[in-house]
């Protein structure tokens, strides 16, 4: 039982208030009872978010920084025959643009449906194709692109960039110059496309770019997958630290409560992986005499400071 949370932590000043003010009371029971263990992340800068890099741990993935293959495993979870073929996954986006950045907003709020995906997906693949790479519709927010220009491109997460300046996190050297044209080519494209005409009027966010992630070849799956939670990342994302707060009484309420108890019971094969935005602090039941475990039933944290530091 390896529970992985996701944006269990806020940078910004809000979520921080937020985090200070819950009250999570078996989450501060849990923690006294579990001694720290990996740890994984450097800042708020890396490609890969933290999470990421801990749920590619407990696969037993081998990379690099922005090399983690999560686009070629989504390709083969959907469906498509990845072969040995380096994959990317490619999101359709909305872009922001204002007077001095362009923020990509949070791909749900498009809602494109599968007929309105695929139509703009026939719209764009010539222009990917036309450079040989192999591009493959698997969900209305989950294209992909194939070829050897992916192989070692490093790229960053669509969570890394949700809500923030596109511009810093495009991807670099010849492989990303190319990409980055093709970009171009595409928000021309798009911007001219009657179905985003259409969204407009009735008021939905037009789709007006792609963006490109995951990027590597399929890895195999060696470790034990976790359970990972991703309630909290929407409300993150948006900056509702309300929504934030109340996704968090509810997580502390069911999975967390049910580690607790777990614990509790004396069982020993559980881990649980809280994540920021900079780390990932793994914790595991600590080796300790009898006496001290049956203290520890009666002793709580405070949450806050833990997920403070992530």
């Amino acid at each position: 039982m390896h529970l992985l949370v996701p944006f269990a932590s806020a940078l910004a000043e809000a979520g921080v208030y937020a985090l200070r003010d819950l009250e999570l009371p078996h989450l501060a029971r849990l923690l006294p009872r579990l001694a720290p263990a990996a740890r994984l992340g450097t800042d708020e800068f890396s490609l890969h978010p933290p999470h990421e890099c801990a749920l590619a741990a407990a696969w037993g993935w081998q990379g690099g920084e922005g090399r983690l293959p999560f686009a070629a495993r989504a390709a083969a979870a959907d469906g498509i025959e990845v072969l040995d073929l380096p994959w990317g996954l490619l999101t359709p986006v909305h872009w922001s643009v204002g007077r001095d950045r362009i923020t990509l907003a949070d791909p749900a709020l498009l809602q494109l449906d599968a007929a309105e995906s695929r139509a703009l997906f026939d719209a764009v693949r010539g222009l990917f194709e036309s450079e040989g790479f192999v591009a493959v519709w698997g969900a209305p927010q989950r294209w992909y692109l194939a070829g050897e220009a992916l192989a070692d491109l490093p790229c960053a997460s669509l969570d890394r960039v949700v809500g923030r300046n596109v511009d810093p996190w495009l991807p670099e050297g010849p492989a990303g110059r190319l990409l980055r044209r093709l970009q171009n080519e595409v928000q021309m494209l798009l911007y001219t496309h009657p179905l985003n005409d259409a969204r407009e009027q009735r008021g939905d966010l037009p789709c007006n770019a792609l963006w490109l992630s995951g990027c590597g070849r399929l890895q195999a799956v060696t470790g034990t997958a976790p359970e990972v939670d991703e309630r909290l990342k929407a409300p993150l994302l948006r900056e509702d630290w309300a929504a934030w707060a109340e996704a968090w009484r509810e997580l502390d309420a069911g999975p967390i409560a049910a580690l607790t108890d777990a614990v509790a019971r004396g069982e020993r094969d559980i881990a649980l992986t809280l994540c920021g935005e900079r780390f990932a602090q793994r914790y595991e039941p600590a080796a300790a005499p009898f006496w001290q475990r049956w203290a520890q039933r009666w002793r709580s944290a405070a949450p806050a400071q833990a997920l403070e530091v992530l």
